[in-house]
């Protein structure tokens, strides 16, 4: 019971947020968005190796 609670809140609040980020006037640029991305990679690795880390360890 507690699953279907979780995902209706998800899918409630994709309802509600998507529309807000449409309506929004923030835009990012392509200059800003490049630097974004040049930190996704880095952060996914350090992620994987605290996971594994984690899991060694427990």
């Amino acid at each position: 019971m507690t699953l279907l609670i979780i995902i209706a809140v998800l899918f409630a609040t994709l309802f509600i947020v998507i529309p807000l980020i449409e309506r929004s006037k923030m835009r990012i640029s392509g200059e800003d968005a490049a630097k974004i991305s040049r930190w996704i990679w880095p952060l996914m690795i350090i992620l994987v190796v605290a996971q594994l880390i984690r899991m060694i360890v427990s």
